[in-house]
Protein backbone atom coordinates (compact mmCIF):
# COMPACT_ATOMS: atom_id res chain seq x y z
CA UNK A 1 0.00 0.00 0.00
CA UNK A 2 2.73 2.47 0.51
CA UNK A 3 4.72 1.77 -2.59
CA UNK A 4 1.44 2.11 -3.90
CA UNK A 5 1.02 5.76 -2.89
CA UNK A 6 4.67 6.21 -3.15
CA UNK A 7 4.40 5.42 -7.20
CA UNK A 8 1.13 7.83 -7.29
CA UNK A 9 3.22 10.31 -5.72
CA UNK A 10 6.03 9.81 -8.47
CA UNK A 11 3.77 9.59 -11.32
CA UNK A 12 2.23 12.82 -10.65
CA UNK A 13 5.29 14.63 -10.78
CA UNK A 14 7.09 13.12 -12.89
CA UNK A 15 4.52 10.88 -15.70
CA UNK A 16 7.54 10.35 -17.99
CA UNK A 17 10.01 9.16 -15.54
CA UNK A 18 7.85 6.66 -13.70
CA UNK A 19 6.32 5.49 -16.69
CA UNK A 20 10.02 4.55 -17.58
CA UNK A 21 10.61 3.19 -14.31
CA UNK A 22 7.22 0.98 -13.93
CA UNK A 23 7.45 -0.68 -17.02
CA UNK A 24 10.80 -1.49 -17.29
CA UNK A 25 11.68 -2.21 -13.25
CA UNK A 26 8.55 -3.15 -11.49
CA UNK A 27 10.68 -5.23 -8.55
CA UNK A 28 12.21 -1.70 -7.63
CA UNK A 29 11.87 -1.41 -3.70
CA UNK A 30 10.00 2.30 -2.79
CA UNK A 31 13.34 3.58 -1.74
CA UNK A 32 14.49 3.01 -5.43
CA UNK A 33 11.57 5.24 -6.21
CA UNK A 34 12.07 7.73 -3.74
CA UNK A 35 15.55 8.31 -5.06
CA UNK A 36 14.45 8.75 -8.57
CA UNK A 37 11.82 11.06 -7.31
CA UNK A 38 14.28 13.02 -5.92
CA UNK A 39 16.56 13.14 -8.54
CA UNK A 40 13.78 13.69 -10.77
CA UNK A 41 12.78 17.22 -8.62
CA UNK A 42 16.31 18.19 -8.68
CA UNK A 43 17.05 17.92 -12.28
CA UNK A 44 16.53 20.97 -14.05
CA UNK A 45 16.90 21.82 -17.68
CA UNK A 46 20.04 23.02 -19.19
CA UNK A 47 19.88 26.04 -21.63
CA UNK A 48 21.18 25.42 -25.05
CA UNK A 49 24.19 26.80 -26.05
CA UNK A 50 23.82 28.80 -29.89
CA UNK A 51 25.64 26.52 -32.46
CA UNK A 52 27.57 29.95 -33.34
CA UNK A 53 28.91 30.36 -30.04
CA UNK A 54 32.68 29.99 -30.27
CA UNK A 55 35.87 30.31 -27.30
CA UNK A 56 37.67 33.48 -26.84
CA UNK A 57 40.63 32.20 -28.53
CA UNK A 58 41.68 29.56 -31.19
CA UNK A 59 44.45 27.08 -30.99
CA UNK A 60 46.33 26.63 -34.37
CA UNK A 61 47.14 23.28 -33.32
CA UNK A 62 49.72 22.51 -36.31
CA UNK A 63 52.87 24.14 -37.97
CA UNK A 64 52.57 26.28 -40.91
CA UNK A 65 54.76 27.15 -43.75
CA UNK A 66 53.88 30.31 -45.61
CA UNK A 67 55.15 31.58 -48.77
CA UNK A 68 56.24 35.19 -48.93
CA UNK A 69 54.14 36.59 -51.86
CA UNK A 70 55.28 40.34 -53.47
CA UNK A 71 53.06 42.48 -51.55
CA UNK A 72 55.60 41.26 -48.37
CA UNK A 73 58.48 41.53 -50.49
CA UNK A 74 61.08 43.10 -47.87
CA UNK A 75 59.18 43.53 -44.93
CA UNK A 76 60.58 42.96 -41.50
CA UNK A 77 60.05 39.50 -40.11
CA UNK A 78 58.23 41.13 -37.05
CA UNK A 79 56.01 43.04 -38.98
CA UNK A 80 55.30 40.40 -41.14
CA UNK A 81 54.19 38.27 -38.48
CA UNK A 82 52.10 40.90 -36.48
CA UNK A 83 49.99 40.55 -39.66
CA UNK A 84 49.49 36.85 -40.72
CA UNK A 85 48.89 36.50 -36.30
CA UNK A 86 46.19 39.10 -35.67
CA UNK A 87 45.89 39.12 -31.86
CA UNK A 88 49.07 38.17 -31.32
CA UNK A 89 50.64 40.16 -28.61
CA UNK A 90 54.20 41.72 -29.81
CA UNK A 91 56.13 39.86 -27.27
CA UNK A 92 55.26 36.42 -27.67
CA UNK A 93 55.94 37.37 -31.80
CA UNK A 94 59.55 38.14 -30.30
CA UNK A 95 59.77 35.31 -28.13
CA UNK A 96 59.13 32.62 -30.37
CA UNK A 97 61.32 34.35 -33.44
CA UNK A 98 64.39 34.34 -30.45
CA UNK A 99 63.36 30.65 -29.56
CA UNK A 100 63.92 29.49 -32.88
CA UNK A 101 60.45 27.99 -33.56
CA UNK A 102 60.03 31.15 -36.31
CA UNK A 103 62.33 30.16 -39.55
CA UNK A 104 62.92 31.43 -42.79
CA UNK A 105 63.98 28.80 -45.45
CA UNK A 106 64.76 26.59 -42.08
CA UNK A 107 67.06 28.56 -41.17
CA UNK A 108 66.68 30.83 -37.64
CA UNK A 109 66.47 34.23 -37.89
CA UNK A 110 66.19 37.47 -36.40
CA UNK A 111 62.53 40.13 -35.48
CA UNK A 112 64.25 42.72 -37.86
CA UNK A 113 65.46 39.93 -40.45
CA UNK A 114 63.54 40.89 -43.93
CA UNK A 115 61.49 38.37 -46.08
CA UNK A 116 61.80 38.31 -49.52
CA UNK A 117 59.29 36.96 -52.06
CA UNK A 118 59.32 33.09 -52.39
CA UNK A 119 60.63 32.74 -49.20
CA UNK A 120 58.96 30.27 -47.01
CA UNK A 121 58.29 31.35 -43.19
CA UNK A 122 58.05 28.61 -40.64
CA UNK A 123 55.01 29.39 -37.79
CA UNK A 124 54.77 27.41 -35.11
CA UNK A 125 51.36 26.64 -33.22
CA UNK A 126 50.54 29.77 -31.29
CA UNK A 127 46.97 30.83 -29.20
CA UNK A 128 45.49 33.83 -31.22
CA UNK A 129 42.91 35.58 -29.37
CA UNK A 130 39.08 35.86 -31.22
CA UNK A 131 39.03 39.63 -31.84
CA UNK A 132 35.68 41.78 -32.88
CA UNK A 133 34.90 41.95 -36.59
CA UNK A 134 36.57 44.97 -37.78
CA UNK A 135 34.07 47.27 -39.42
CA UNK A 136 35.07 47.36 -43.61
CA UNK A 137 35.78 50.70 -44.92
CA UNK A 138 33.06 51.56 -47.82
CA UNK A 139 34.51 51.95 -51.46
CA UNK A 140 34.76 55.52 -52.33
CA UNK A 141 31.42 57.15 -54.57
CA UNK A 142 32.33 57.76 -58.41
CA UNK A 143 31.82 61.55 -57.06
CA UNK A 144 34.82 60.70 -54.43
CA UNK A 145 37.02 59.16 -56.54
CA UNK A 146 40.39 61.57 -56.68
CA UNK A 147 41.66 61.95 -60.08
CA UNK A 148 44.90 59.85 -60.61
CA UNK A 149 48.15 61.42 -61.70
CA UNK A 150 50.57 58.68 -61.48
CA UNK A 151 50.33 55.04 -61.99
CA UNK A 152 52.35 52.38 -62.70
CA UNK A 153 52.87 48.22 -61.02
CA UNK A 154 54.72 50.16 -58.14
CA UNK A 155 53.90 53.38 -57.60
CA UNK A 156 49.91 55.32 -57.06
CA UNK A 157 49.54 59.11 -57.07
CA UNK A 158 46.64 61.03 -56.92
CA UNK A 159 45.72 64.33 -56.29
CA UNK A 160 43.56 64.47 -52.55
CA UNK A 161 40.44 66.88 -52.50
CA UNK A 162 40.49 69.04 -49.35
CA UNK A 163 38.54 67.88 -46.53
CA UNK A 164 39.30 64.06 -46.58
CA UNK A 165 41.77 62.74 -44.13
CA UNK A 166 44.69 60.67 -45.51
CA UNK A 167 44.08 57.64 -42.92
CA UNK A 168 41.59 56.87 -40.08
CA UNK A 169 42.39 58.19 -36.62
CA UNK A 170 41.49 61.03 -33.86
CA UNK A 171 37.71 61.01 -34.87
CA UNK A 172 37.65 59.56 -38.58
CA UNK A 173 36.73 56.10 -39.17
CA UNK A 174 38.50 55.51 -42.69
CA UNK A 175 40.67 58.34 -44.40
CA UNK A 176 41.46 58.33 -47.94
CA UNK A 177 44.07 54.79 -47.86
CA UNK A 178 41.24 52.80 -46.11
CA UNK A 179 38.48 53.71 -49.34
CA UNK A 180 41.15 53.56 -51.86
CA UNK A 181 41.80 49.64 -50.74
CA UNK A 182 38.09 49.12 -50.67
CA UNK A 183 37.71 50.57 -54.29
CA UNK A 184 40.94 48.76 -55.64
CA UNK A 185 40.46 45.57 -54.52
CA UNK A 186 42.86 44.32 -57.06
CA UNK A 187 45.75 45.48 -55.56
CA UNK A 188 46.99 42.93 -53.06
CA UNK A 189 49.42 45.69 -51.38
CA UNK A 190 48.76 49.94 -51.21
CA UNK A 191 50.23 51.84 -48.72
CA UNK A 192 50.59 55.57 -47.55
CA UNK A 193 54.24 56.84 -48.68
CA UNK A 194 53.60 60.13 -46.52
CA UNK A 195 50.70 62.36 -45.37
CA UNK A 196 48.70 65.23 -46.03
CA UNK A 197 46.56 66.90 -43.46
CA UNK A 198 42.91 66.75 -44.06
CA UNK A 199 42.10 70.18 -44.68
CA UNK A 200 44.87 69.76 -47.35
CA UNK A 201 44.55 69.19 -51.03
CA UNK A 202 47.07 67.77 -53.81
CA UNK A 203 49.17 65.00 -54.25
CA UNK A 204 49.25 62.34 -52.34
CA UNK A 205 51.39 59.57 -53.33
CA UNK A 206 50.61 55.43 -52.54
CA UNK A 207 53.10 52.19 -52.59
CA UNK A 208 51.67 49.33 -54.91
CA UNK A 209 54.58 47.16 -53.64
CA UNK A 210 56.69 47.28 -50.35
CA UNK A 211 59.53 47.56 -52.46
CA UNK A 212 58.17 50.49 -53.41
CA UNK A 213 57.52 51.48 -49.86
CA UNK A 214 60.84 50.79 -48.55
CA UNK A 215 62.59 52.65 -50.84
CA UNK A 216 60.77 55.97 -50.67
CA UNK A 217 60.90 55.70 -46.76
CA UNK A 218 64.48 56.30 -47.54
CA UNK A 219 64.88 58.63 -49.98
CA UNK A 220 61.95 61.15 -47.58
CA UNK A 221 64.39 59.91 -44.58
CA UNK A 222 67.41 61.19 -46.71
CA UNK A 223 65.96 63.89 -47.92
CA UNK A 224 65.51 62.79 -51.84
CA UNK A 225 62.08 63.79 -52.22
CA UNK A 226 61.34 67.42 -53.21
CA UNK A 227 57.96 68.71 -51.87
CA UNK A 228 56.38 72.11 -53.22
CA UNK A 229 53.41 73.88 -52.32
CA UNK A 230 51.36 76.78 -52.64
CA UNK A 231 49.48 78.99 -50.40
CA UNK A 232 48.12 82.13 -49.39
CA UNK A 233 48.51 83.87 -46.21
CA UNK A 234 47.09 86.88 -44.37
CA UNK A 235 49.21 89.66 -44.54
CA UNK A 236 51.93 91.88 -47.07
CA UNK A 237 54.65 89.54 -47.17
CA UNK A 238 58.07 91.42 -48.17
CA UNK A 239 60.66 88.67 -48.87
CA UNK A 240 61.37 87.10 -52.23
CA UNK A 241 62.79 84.36 -50.60
CA UNK A 242 63.05 83.64 -47.09
CA UNK A 243 64.84 80.09 -44.88
CA UNK A 244 62.63 79.44 -42.51
CA UNK A 245 64.43 76.83 -39.39
CA UNK A 246 62.66 77.36 -36.29
CA UNK A 247 62.46 74.08 -34.75
CA UNK A 248 59.09 72.35 -34.15
CA UNK A 249 57.52 70.42 -30.75
CA UNK A 250 54.57 68.01 -31.22
CA UNK A 251 52.62 67.55 -28.69
CA UNK A 252 48.87 66.93 -27.51
CA UNK A 253 46.16 69.41 -25.33
CA UNK A 254 44.40 68.68 -22.35
CA UNK A 255 41.13 67.94 -25.11
CA UNK A 256 43.31 65.19 -27.38
CA UNK A 257 43.95 67.54 -29.96
CA UNK A 258 47.20 67.23 -32.03
CA UNK A 259 48.81 70.06 -32.42
CA UNK A 260 52.92 71.68 -32.86
CA UNK A 261 54.67 74.52 -31.97
CA UNK A 262 57.78 76.39 -32.14
CA UNK A 263 60.08 75.22 -29.34
CA UNK A 264 63.90 75.94 -29.25
CA UNK A 265 64.70 72.97 -26.78
CA UNK A 266 62.42 70.30 -27.36
CA UNK A 267 61.79 70.85 -31.12
CA UNK A 268 62.85 68.91 -33.99
CA UNK A 269 65.26 70.48 -36.60
CA UNK A 270 62.61 72.12 -39.30
CA UNK A 271 63.40 73.91 -42.75
CA UNK A 272 60.95 75.71 -44.93
CA UNK A 273 61.51 78.01 -48.16
CA UNK A 274 59.15 80.65 -48.46
CA UNK A 275 58.91 82.16 -52.02
CA UNK A 276 56.63 84.93 -52.94
CA UNK A 277 54.38 84.69 -56.13
CA UNK A 278 51.96 87.87 -55.75
CA UNK A 279 51.06 90.40 -53.78
CA UNK A 280 47.24 91.34 -52.80
CA UNK A 281 47.69 93.98 -49.80
CA UNK A 282 45.35 91.86 -47.40
CA UNK A 283 46.79 88.74 -48.40
CA UNK A 284 49.79 87.14 -50.27
CA UNK A 285 50.31 84.05 -52.27
CA UNK A 286 53.20 82.18 -51.52
CA UNK A 287 55.27 79.08 -52.66
CA UNK A 288 56.84 76.81 -50.44
CA UNK A 289 59.65 73.99 -50.77
CA UNK A 290 59.81 71.57 -47.66
CA UNK A 291 63.08 70.69 -46.60
CA UNK A 292 61.88 68.58 -43.29
CA UNK A 293 58.33 66.92 -43.25
CA UNK A 294 57.24 67.88 -39.82
CA UNK A 295 54.03 67.67 -38.89
CA UNK A 296 52.02 70.99 -39.57
CA UNK A 297 55.64 72.64 -40.48
CA UNK A 298 54.43 75.40 -43.46
CA UNK A 299 51.38 76.17 -41.11
CA UNK A 300 53.04 76.22 -37.76
CA UNK A 301 55.93 78.51 -39.61
CA UNK A 302 54.08 80.95 -41.57
CA UNK A 303 51.68 81.58 -38.03
CA UNK A 304 55.32 81.73 -35.85
CA UNK A 305 56.53 84.80 -38.47
CA UNK A 306 53.00 86.73 -38.28
CA UNK A 307 51.36 85.27 -41.16
CA UNK A 308 48.67 82.88 -40.61
CA UNK A 309 47.67 80.83 -43.72
CA UNK A 310 43.54 81.81 -44.76
CA UNK A 311 41.23 79.32 -43.69
CA UNK A 312 43.92 77.83 -41.15
CA UNK A 313 41.50 76.26 -38.11
CA UNK A 314 44.56 75.71 -35.70
CA UNK A 315 46.96 78.31 -36.14
CA UNK A 316 44.75 80.77 -38.01
CA UNK A 317 43.52 83.77 -37.59
CA UNK A 318 40.01 83.17 -36.53
CA UNK A 319 38.00 85.85 -36.91
CA UNK A 320 39.90 86.97 -40.36
CA UNK A 321 38.67 83.40 -41.53
CA UNK A 322 34.94 84.15 -40.81
CA UNK A 323 35.23 87.24 -42.67
CA UNK A 324 37.13 85.16 -45.99
CA UNK A 325 34.00 82.44 -45.51
CA UNK A 326 31.53 85.59 -46.43
CA UNK A 327 33.23 86.84 -49.10
CA UNK A 328 36.01 89.76 -47.99
CA UNK A 329 38.25 88.59 -50.65
CA UNK A 330 35.77 89.00 -53.43
CA UNK A 331 34.83 85.13 -53.62
CA UNK A 332 33.38 82.93 -50.19
CA UNK A 333 36.46 80.66 -49.57
CA UNK A 334 35.81 77.71 -46.93
CA UNK A 335 38.73 76.02 -46.64
CA UNK A 336 42.26 76.03 -45.85
CA UNK A 337 44.58 77.18 -48.71
CA UNK A 338 47.34 74.84 -48.61
CA UNK A 339 48.11 72.76 -51.89
CA UNK A 340 50.66 69.96 -52.32
CA UNK A 341 51.48 71.36 -55.99
CA UNK A 342 54.47 68.98 -56.81
CA UNK A 343 56.61 65.85 -55.62
CA UNK A 344 59.94 64.86 -57.39
CA UNK A 345 61.97 62.14 -56.89
CA UNK A 346 63.59 58.86 -59.02
CA UNK A 347 61.53 56.08 -59.43
CA UNK A 348 61.99 53.35 -56.49
CA UNK A 349 62.49 50.57 -59.28
CA UNK A 350 63.76 52.49 -61.91
CA UNK A 351 65.64 55.27 -61.15
CA UNK A 352 63.78 57.04 -63.49
CA UNK A 353 62.86 60.96 -62.74
CA UNK A 354 59.19 62.11 -61.85
CA UNK A 355 57.73 64.85 -61.18
CA UNK A 356 54.20 64.73 -60.56
CA UNK A 357 51.91 67.45 -60.40
CA UNK A 358 48.60 68.67 -59.03
CA UNK A 359 46.87 71.55 -60.95
CA UNK A 360 45.25 74.06 -57.68
CA UNK A 361 41.77 73.05 -57.31
CA UNK A 362 38.66 75.64 -58.90
CA UNK A 363 37.51 77.07 -55.41
CA UNK A 364 41.17 77.80 -55.05
CA UNK A 365 41.80 79.20 -58.77
CA UNK A 366 37.77 81.13 -57.83
CA UNK A 367 39.67 82.86 -55.00
CA UNK A 368 42.90 84.22 -56.86
CA UNK A 369 41.01 85.32 -59.70
CA UNK A 370 38.34 87.41 -57.20
CA UNK A 371 41.85 88.78 -55.75
CA UNK A 372 42.86 89.43 -59.22
CA UNK A 373 40.07 91.34 -60.42
CA UNK A 374 40.21 93.68 -57.27
CA UNK A 375 44.29 94.55 -57.37
CA UNK A 376 43.71 95.32 -61.36
CA UNK A 377 40.21 97.69 -60.20
CA UNK A 378 42.02 99.35 -57.45
CA UNK A 379 45.04 101.02 -59.81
Amino acid sequence: MQMSKTRQKYEQLSPSGAQSVTKKNRTRSGRELLAAMKAAQKKKPQPVKAASQKNSSAQSEQVRFIKVNASSDGQRLDNFLLSELKGVPKSMIYRVIRSGEVRINKGRVHPDSRVSEGDEVRIPPIRVSAQPQEKKAPPLKLSEIPTILYEDEHILAVDKPSGMASHGGSGISFGLIERMRASRPDLPFLELVHRLDRGTSGVLVLAKTRKALVRLHEMIREGQMHKTYKTLVKGDWQNDRQHVKFPLYKYVTASGERRVRVDEEQGLPSHSIFRLIERFGAVSLLEVDLLTGRTHQIRVHAAHLGFPLVGDEKYGDFEFNGEVEHGLLGYPFKRMFLHAGSIAFHHPVSGIDLKIEAPLPKECRELLDALERKKRDAL
